[in-house]
């Protein structure tokens, strides 16, 4: 299996836990297409146009009155795993901006020097979309708190326990510090594991979360950072 296929299945695999809002969200934004077009029909002896929704796989068309288009618009209202989603992301982004501005001066391959510069021209723009997002849709007191770290877990902000894949302060001053063949070797090694948990999180994301713009994102940083993943490791 080549690598856009390989990562083209893991998509799938991990979407396939979502619920089938995709086909409800289809129907509904072809129904309020056809509204708008000279092609809707009226029922016979009546003034009222109707609207013909297609249905889900294996599912016959649905003819809908106007009220019942709108009624059949699912709700995409962000939940907790959504806003929790996107503020550890935003988190996760800015780690990989720090640790990708150390190659320029540091790495010895042209390879990891643009790896790294591919990866923060696709980061910083993501960061900013989130950050428009969570300004959107800020936290509500129906949200759950942050369950208290464990006993002797590092302390929130410090060596970010709470995330998959991120880098602790003392593997960031070993990135920070080497040179060469030696940094090549960390930086791999590091934003591999950073990938890694950035699609465990999108993962998580799309099998919790409600709204349709984190979905779009998280599918997204799924997709990019798997074929990453690949691509480091074969640098490896």
């Amino acid at each position: 299996m080549d690598m856009a296929k390989a990562h083209r299945v893991r998509v799938r695999r991990v979407l396939s836990a979502r619920p089938r809002r995709f086909a409800v969200a289809v129907a509904t934004a072809t129904a309020a297409l056809l509204l708008t077009l000279p092609g809707c029909q009226a029922d016979e002896g009546s003034d009222r146009a109707t609207i013909v929704a297609p249905g889900g796989p294996g599912e016959k068309a649905r003819r809908l009155t106007p009220e019942e288009a709108a009624k059949a618009k699912p709700d995409d209202s962000p939940n907790a795993a959504d806003r929790t989603y996107v503020s550890h992301m935003i988190e996760h982004h800015r780690q990989a901006l720090t640790m990708s501005a150390l190659a320029p001066d540091r790495a010895a391959a042209d390879g990891v020097k643009r790896l790294a510069e591919r990866i923060a021209a696709a980061q910083k723009p993501e960061i900013g979309a989130m950050e428009k997002w969570l300004v959107r849709h800020p936290a509500t007191t129906a949200d759950p708190a942050p369950a208290p770290a464990a006993p002797g877990a590092p302390a929130a902000g410090h060596d970010h326990g709470g995330m998959p894949g991120m880098a602790t302060e003392q593997q960031l001053s070993e990135l920070t510090a080497a040179t060469g063949a030696e940094f090549d070797r960390l930086f791999l090694k590091l934003m591999t594991a950073h990938h890694e948990g950035a699609v465990k999180m999108a993962g998580e994301a799309l099998a919790g979360g409600n709204n349709v713009a984190v979905e779009e994102m998280a599918t997204e940083v799924v997709a990019t950072q798997s074929a990453e993943i690949h691509r480091m490791r074969a640098m490896g």
